[in-house]
């Protein structure tokens, strides 16, 4: 049986762990707390003695191909992307939700939705605490998430698990506070390798899986590293001051809007610099394990490229459109909707054909020479 022991030596020190918080949020929710994660994100052995050596934190990992046949079984996935069932343009009707989105607030829309319907009790997201700061947050009233809505970069150092992490995203470690107050049906909104290991628990059929009723995916090009350094030098590369910035987000280039209403649009690749070590090593850009997936590639401004991936999620959004959410209609939709797909196609299979590379030459043997 392998357990965070393994883990360590298979993910952590090659640098291939994501930091998406899968084994430290099922050790803290359902046993003992022998895992925590600390101030830069990474997950630890807090307390040793506590843990059980039950193997499943191992198994949670999306760095581990012990559970991904299965997982993808659960999920009917299919090449070269995952399932797409339905894909559309969309945004929030609410303006106010409009203003507040990232690329529209369809997912704040979704969410309002499903809650204002009592499908959902609550939605596991990231909530403001700052200019482009966030934090995690388990949001159990319709206000809060509406404050949910946007795209920020995290510059707290001080934050436990976030400390200079750009952040579009929740957090699973939200799972306990969750447990703890009787929640049922819960919403998860999270990047692909958070959603990865929520799925691995629920084909484990391990607590808390079955409190989780939809998971909501954003397409991710990597998480950042954005300290002093990397915010200084990103502006002075594109001439622009982060007093600024009144919004950030992503289409084909990483934009920044600025107050006076210019967009400095910034190609994804000069972001790399700052990009997580072990984000290179990752393939999936679409969310390729969510109920719905979101994003801002291929869609025009103010609006979202959402795929619907299973008939839960494709239900969701098709009841919640003329209510929350409206599609683009215009001459010329569908052209939209075939080229943003496509759009989304060649982001993830450059990611996908970048992480395979990656990979195959940290899988080379070092040369050692003699003298």
């Amino acid at each position: 049986m392998k357990t965070f022991f393994n883990l360590i030596q298979e993910v952590q020190k090659p640098g291939l762990c994501h930091r998406c918080g899968g084994c430290v949020t099922f050790c803290t929710a359902v046993n003992y707390g022998a895992l925590a994660i600390n101030d830069e994100g990474t997950p630890y052995y807090s307390e040793i003695e506590k843990c059980i050596e039950c193997g499943l934190c191992y198994s949670i990992c999306p760095e581990i191909d012990e559970l991904k046949a299965e997982t993808r079984r659960q999920v009917a996935w299919s090449a070269p992307m995952g399932r797409v069932i339905e894909t559309t343009l969309a945004r929030a009707l609410d303006p106010a939700v409009r203003a507040n989105g990232t690329d529209g607030g369809a997912v704040t829309a979704l969410l309002l939705h499903l809650f204002d319907t009592g499908r959902i009790d609550g939605a596991i997201v990231t909530q403001p605490t700052g200019p482009f700061q966030r934090r995690p947050c388990l949001a159990t009233d319709r206000e809060t998430i509406r404050n949910a809505a946007g795209f920020y970069f995290d510059t707290s150092h001080g934050m436990q698990a976030y400390s200079e992490a750009y952040l579009t995203h929740a957090s699973i470690e939200e799972f306990a506070p969750m447990i703890r107050k009787g929640l049922r049906r819960v919403a998860l909104v999270g990047t692909p390798c958070q959603i990865e290991a929520f799925r691995r628990m629920q084909t484990m059929g391990v607590v808390p899986s079955h409190e989780i009723a939809f998971c909501f995916g954003l397409f991710c090009t990597g998480n950042f590293v954005f300290g002093d350094e990397e915010r200084a030098r990103l502006a002075r590369d594109h001439e622009f001051d982060w007093r600024q910035a009144k919004k950030l987000n992503v289409k084909d280039r990483f934009n920044v809007h600025l107050q006076n209403g210019e967009v400095k649009a910034i190609p994804l690749a000069d972001l790399d610099f700052m990009k997580r070590y072990a984000c290179h090593y990752c393939g999936d850009y679409s969310a390729e394990y969510a109920d719905v997936a979101f994003g801002g590639i291929g869609a025009p401004e103010g609006w979202t490229t959402v795929i619907a991936r299973t008939p839960l999620g494709r239900a969701a959004l098709a009841d919640a459109k003329g209510n929350t959410i409206e599609e683009l209609r215009s001459e010329g939709d569908e052209t939209l909707v075939t080229n943003a797909i496509g759009k989304v196609r060649t982001h993830s299979a450059k990611k996908k054909t970048s992480a395979r590379q990656r990979r195959r030459e940290m899988a080379k043997p070092s040369v050692t020479f003699k003298t």
